[in-house]
């Protein structure tokens, strides 16, 4: 079984190989009519771009990804700063007409994403040419040798039960230099993905194939991102049922969060754009899924006719009637834990980094800081997007609302929940975004402490302050305090994971929903400071 897992480790690190190399593969440029063509697609009147693209891309010359992509923006840059001197110009002579008519020629957009269109069009080679090849040599031998990694656990774990042991001594997952090799692949990737998606073009030809199977269009990084995250979690969650095969919880919330990812945020909205329908992830709940409420979502949702209004709809409820109805039932584990996709990736490909979240009194106090000031941010952000809808204003209060949103999307949307959230697992743990980030977890957060049946009840007589629970915590609590006093757990960050009560030894931990009387019961009366106890026993 060993020699079966070193295998699956060599053959995992050569599909990983193969799909880093693969991004330097290939050659791109191209021809005069398919320029020509690409030019009169995107409706650019300007004869600037025309030239300046023909001089740098319509070549013999096979050109590498990178050389592509500096030729492209230099042309971009160069045909909008030749507007630009036009607009200053007739500026300084107050040719208030010329400049306005010079406008129209700029190009609009990130130069990248600019960049990635012509990338898509003019790309040969093994992965453009061959991506069933390709996708075997990276996905295909990434996934083999994963599974041939993960599966003789069933074996080599011995006895179902929690096996930690050497957590802290592996260069994996205590902060070794495989932790920081895996911490700086995870973040070059979303810095690729987010702001450099010309860069990864090879990776999404790999799934060409696949996207044109469901939706009927060729794969974006968008597309690449969802099918990866699907693979991904997949593959852990393998590792997830062997290392908690004795805890049937574990075992069922795995399987949830799978199936809604795969279910709801990947096949469902690309089956819907097949249909000529909007791309839209029913268990997204707002303010996750912040944009919700922008006037370009309204604005198609309201085109797409009766499927369009039924998503709009069934986003408002979600969001005010469900969500908290669900929370007060069973807490906010229903979402954290079962239903997000955050959540599932983090359970899932994020487990073996858990015991890296920050138990300390500060990280405690950012946290409640941090995340509620990005509940705030985009509830106003929401507001003005409202009103200047419904006001089709541009601005209120002279704040551009169209500056709020961008950075928003840039600093929480991209910065916070992809680049951090999931590239720092191997570094702060598993659940940085939905500990410190995330608007709906702070939503969810503020109905469990106040108004749920949810709790972690403790049994402090059988505690033997072993401390696995306080470890193990994904979120930073210090369960062992709770469970030394036998104090219920009610804390607006806890998703209700279940692992703290997984690893305790002596079966101190249980997850309930009971009556909310009696839910919080304070340090003070389970020490028996200052009450009878008798009168207490009597009551209960």
């Amino acid at each position: 079984m060993k020699l079966i897992k070193q295998s699956g480790l060599i053959v995992f690190l050569t599909g990983l190989t193969f799909f880093i190399g693969i991004l330097f593969t290939g050659s791109f440029n191209l021809t005069q009519p398919e320029l020509d063509t690409f030019i009169q697609e995107q409706g650019y009147k300007s004869e600037v771009i025309k030239t300046e693209l023909t001089e740098a891309i319509v070549t013999e010359e096979n050109l590498n990804i990178f050389q592509f992509s500096n030729k492209v923006i230099g042309a971009f840059e160069a045909s909008n700063n030749y507007y630009d001197a036009l607009i200053a110009k007739y500026n300084s002579e107050k040719n208030w007409e010329e400049k306005g008519k010079q406008y129209q020629y700029k190009i609009s957009g990130k130069h990248h994403s600019l960049s990635y269109t012509l990338a898509k069009k003019s790309g040969k080679g093994l992965a453009a040419d061959s991506p069933g090849l390709a996708w075997f040599l990276t996905f295909g031998l990434g996934i083999i040798g994963a599974l041939m990694f993960i599966i003789p656990d069933v074996i080599l774990l011995g006895k179902p039960g929690i096996k930690n042991d050497g957590v802290f001594l592996s260069a994996a997952t205590n902060r070794g230099w495989i932790g920081w090799f895996a911490f700086i692949f995870l973040v070059t990737f979303y810095i690729l993905l987010y702001f450099k998606q010309d860069l990864i073009v090879n990776w999404v030809y790999l799934v060409d194939p696949i996207s044109k199977s469901i939706s009927g269009n060729p794969a974006s990084q968008w597309f690449l991102y969802g099918f990866l995250y699907c693979v991904v979690m997949t593959v852990m969650a393998v590792r997830m049922y062997i290392k908690y095969r004795h805890n049937k919880y574990q075992i069922l919330r795995t399987t949830s969060v799978l199936f809604f990812q795969i279910v709801f945020a990947f096949l469902i909205p690309e089956i819907l754009v097949r249909f000529n329908q909007p791309w839209y992830d029913f268990k997204n709940a707002f303010p996750l899924d912040y944009d919700f409420f922008f006037k370009w979502n309204l604005e198609e949702l309201i085109a797409s006719g009766g499927l369009g209004i039924f998503i709009l709809v069934w986003g408002v409820l979600l969001t005010i009637v469900v969500v908290p109805v669900m929370v007060y039932f069973f807490g906010k584990r229903w979402y954290c834990s079962w239903v997000c996709g955050c959540g599932g990736l983090a359970e899932t490909l994020g487990d073996p980094y858990r015991q890296l979240s920050s138990k300390t009194l500060l990280s405690w106090r950012v946290e409640r800081i941090v995340i509620h000031s990005v509940l705030i941010f985009v509830l106003v952000m929401t507001a003005f997007a409202l009103y200047t809808f419904f006001t089709e204003e541009y601005q209120v209060l002279g704040i551009k609302t169209q500056t709020i949103q961008d950075i928003y999307g840039f600093l929480i949307g991209a910065i916070f929940a992809g680049v951090i959230g999931t590239g720092f697992y191997p570094i702060f743990g598993n659940r940085v975004w939905c500990r410190f980030g995330c608007p709906l977890a702070a939503y969810l957060g503020f109905v469990q402490r106040f108004k749920s049946r949810f709790r972690i009840t403790t049994n402090g007589g059988q505690c033997i302050s072993c401390g696995n629970c306080s470890t193990y915590c994904e979120q930073g609590i210090d369960v062992r305090s709770y469970a030394q006093k036998g104090e219920n757990i009610v804390r607006s960050s806890c998703v209700g994971c279940g692992v703290c009560s997984a690893v305790c030894p002596r079966g101190v931990l249980k997850l309930e929903n009971g009556p909310e009387e009696g839910r919080i019961n304070p340090t003070d009366v389970l020490l028996g400071n200052d009450v009878d106890l008798m009168d207490l026993v009597n009551k209960k």
